[in-house]
C-alpha cells in the first residue's frame, strides 16, 4: 500500500527506510527530465555529478517492486537528497516538484503528530479501490493491532524484517494452517507487492486481529524477550485464534478460510497521496 505516490499522473515508487520516505531516483529523474530512458539519464548524472567530482553518493539501494511484479534493489534517496538531485537536473518542473515534495513531507509530519490523519488517508485509499466501509473499518483496526504487536517485537529483540516474517508465519500457521506464502498462493495473490491482508474476508481479518492481539498480550504478560520465546508466544496467540475459528466453523458448518480475494477491485486514478 505504501509503494507508490503520484505526481502529475506519473507514479513514483517509495519505501519507508530509517523512519522516513525514500523515493526511487529513476522515477524522479523520469519526471524531471522527461527523458524516454531515465535509467540512462540517471547513469550520466551519477557519472557527471558524483564520480568525476568524487562526491559521496546521496542514494542507497533498497528493494522496490518492478513492472514484472518482482522486487529489485533500486537507487533510492530521501527528501533532502532528492532536493540535491533536483539541482543537477535542469527542468521546468523543478519548482512544482519541490513544492510537491514539501507537501509530502508536511503530511508525514502531520501523521506522526496526529496518527488519525494517516488513518483517514488510508481509508480514502481503500474507498477509491472499492472496498466496503465495514471491511475498511476492520482493516484499519487490524493495522493498529499489528502496529502494537510489531512495537513489542522490536522492543524485545526482533529487530530485522526476517524476524517479523518468522513470527508472523507462526501466527498464521497456527491460525489458518498456512504460512503467509502458502496463504497468498492459496488466494491467488502471487505478486510480491500485494499485501495478503488486502485480499481476505471479514472473518479472516477478525481472526488475524485475534491472533495478533492475543500474541501481544501473552508476550507482555510473560515479559518474553528474544526470538525463541517470541515464537512460542506467536504460536500460542495463533492457537487462540485457531480455536475461535474451529468453534465457529463447527457452529455454522463451513470453513472461514476462503479462496476469495479482492483482485477484481481496480484503483481509480487519483493525484492524491496513496499510502
Amino acid at each position: 500500500m505504501n509503494k507508490l505516490i503520484v505526481f502529475e499522473d506519473k507514479k513514483i515508487r517509495r519505501v519507508m527506510h530509517d523512519e522516513e520516505w525514500y523515493f526511487s531516483v529513476v522515477d524522479v529523474v523520469g519526471v524531471l527530465s522527461e527523458s524516454p530512458t531515465p535509467r540512462q539519464y540517471w547513469g550520466k548524472v551519477k557519472d557527471r555529478e558524483f564520480k568525476k567530482l568524487q562526491l559521496s553518493p546521496i542514494w542507497v539501494r533498497l528493494k522496490l517492486p518492478s513492472s514484472d511484479g518482482k522486487s529489485y534493489l533500486t537507487d533510492c534517496a530521501n527528501t533532502k537528497s532528492i532536493f540535491r538531485l533536483i539541482q543537477s537536473i535542469p527542468s521546468k518542473k523543478a519548482e512544482p516538484f519541490k513544492m510537491w515534495l514539501a507537501q509530502v513531507g508536511h503530511e508525514r509530519i502531520q501523521e506522526i503528530e496526529n496518527p488519525e490523519l494517516g488513518q483517514n488517508r488510508i481509508k480514502e485509499y481503500y474507498k477509491m479501490k472499492g472496498y466496503p466501509k465495514e471491511w475498511i473499518d476492520k482493516r484499519l483496526r487490524g493495522i493498529a493491532i499489528r502496529q502494537n504487536l510489531t512495537d513489542e517485537w522490536k522492543n524485545r529483540g526482533a529487530n530485522k524484517p526476517v524476524d517479523f516474517a518468522i513470527l508472523t508465519n507462526e501466527i498464521s500457521k497456527a491460525t489458518f494452517g498456512k504460512t503467509i506464502g502458502e496463504y497468498k498462493k492459496f488466494k491467488g495473490v502471487d505478486k510480491p507487492n500485494q499485501n495478503l491482508r488486502d485480499h481476505v474476508g471479514d472473518w479472516e481479518l477478525i481472526l488475524n486481529m485475534i491472533g495478533e492481539k492475543a500474541t501481544t498480550d501473552i508476550t507482555i504478560s510473560k515479559d518474553s524477550k528474544g526470538l525463541k520465546k517470541l515464537k512460542i508466544d506467536a504460536k500460542d496467540g495463533g492457537d487462540i485464534a485457531k480455536n475461535t475459528r474451529k468453534e465457529l466453523e463447527k457452529k455454522i458448518g463451513k470453513s472461514l478460510i476462503s479462496k476469495e480475494n479482492h483482485l477484481h477491485l481496480k484503483k481509480k486514478s487519483s493525484k492524491h497521496l496513496n499510502k
